[in-house]
């Protein structure tokens, strides 16, 4: 197992970590206890030393899960992570609660690493009037947890501006190739880790979809390549070719993508990839783009609409429906995430967004195209 520097902290982490947020389900839904503490058990023997799970996963189940697996001798091999659910924080003493909670289900007397969970910029408004960073800097000195950090779901402006308001030990960003210049991206990677913040990296593969196997034209990419890997293996490889993350979480919840994943954290190490295979998975990024149902660019001329639609939002989400063949997730995504107030439903074909598009889009006609490909209308 390759291991990585945290940070500014004289420790070492396995450049793989567990991500116990997609587990091994049973046909009802519920986890598969034996298979998935059979899988945790395994990483660690074969030289994982991070296990990452949160209060909310797997409906609550997902901390009463790990600390099964982490029995046996098995919690003294590992730095562990999970997350405080800030939502349900609503005076400074739900803090200590909900730690304190956590540190029970996890059968554990101290956490690693400790997150606030999906800051945004509203949110992370709301967790400095409840005096977040004091409630960490106090169970850092009490010993409930190691370090503290927060994981991040915004703009790269609202991260920078996190990552100069206090002196966090770490983060976590969602990062890919085909997130360069998404929430985060590149440049809150490259700007926290310059402040020897460590950067934790979450959904390394899009939630499965740089995974699965690819459209005819990014397969053609990948098969030019001197090397072959799986799809998989470039999407992991291009992370840990960067020596700025500290590790990479992953859902495994099979044994071939553990097998697999922990295959590459072998080989694929700070700045192993020439610039021929780097530029061939910046070919595969743009091939994926132009399998886009929108040509959108987020640019936002066109907001805000008058009448609440969230267009970019909903072109975004589209796209990866289109671009990845997932519309299930992206219409569950769209059904549930966005307020009816801003659905496409709310358009009324009034062309104030066409008007101002730069790219020319019939926005009117592609509303409604994307709005019943979601909806599965």
């Amino acid at each position: 197992m390759q291991y990585r520097k945290f940070g500014k902290f004289d420790i070492e982490v396995s450049a793989l970590g567990f991500g116990c947020m997609r587990l091994p389900l049973l046909a009802d839904g519920s986890i598969d206890e034996p298979e998935s503490i059979r899988l945790v058990r395994d990483s660690i023997d074969r030289g994982l030393n991070y296990v990452d799970t949160a209060y909310p996963y797997h409906g609550g189940k997902s901390e009463l899960l790990v600390a099964k697996a982490l029995k046996d001798g098995y919690r003294e091999k590992v730095f562990l992570a999970t997350k405080c659910p800030v939502w349900n924080v609503k005076t400074p003493e739900d803090f200590d609660r909900l730690l304190n909670e956590q540190l029970g289900k996890l059968e554990t007397d101290h956490i690693d690493m400790y997150m606030l969970h999906a800051v945004s910029g509203d949110r992370w408004k709301e967790l400095q009037e409840l005096n977040a960073f004091e409630f960490l800097q106090k169970a850092k000195a009490d010993g409930r947890i190691r370090y503290a950090g927060f994981s991040f779901h915004d703009n790269v402006t609202v991260f920078k501006d996190m990552i100069d308001a206090h002196d966090w030990d770490f983060c976590q960003i969602q990062y890919n190739y085909m997130d360069q210049t998404n929430q985060a991206g590149t440049e809150g990677l490259r700007y926290a880790a310059a402040k020897e913040i460590a950067v934790i990296v979450m959904e390394p593969l899009l939630g499965g979809k740089l995974a699965k196997p690819a459209p005819k034209a990014v397969q053609k990419i990948w098969d030019s390549a001197s090397v072959r890997r799986s799809p998989a293996a470039w999407a992991l490889s291009w992370l840990w070719d960067q020596p700025e993350v500290a590790l990479l979480l992953s859902g495994m919840n099979a044994q071939d993508q553990l097998d697999e994943n922990l295959e590459v954290a072998e080989y694929a190490t700070p700045g192993f990839l020439t610039d021929d295979e780097r530029a061939l998975v910046e070919k595969a990024r743009v091939a994926f783009e132009e399998l886009a149902a929108v040509p959108c660019t987020g640019c936002e001329y066109c907001m805000p609409c008058p009448f609440g639609v969230d267009i970019p939002g909903i072109f975004r989400t589209y796209n990866q429906a289109v671009i990845y063949d997932d519309f299930k997730g992206s219409g569950a995504h769209y059904r549930n995430n966005f307020p009816e107030s801003e659905k496409a439903t709310n358009c009324t074909a009034c062309g104030a967004c066409e008007a101002v598009c730069p790219q020319k889009i019939q926005i009117i006609e592609k509303l409604k195209e994307a709005h019943t490909a979601l909806m599965g209308d």
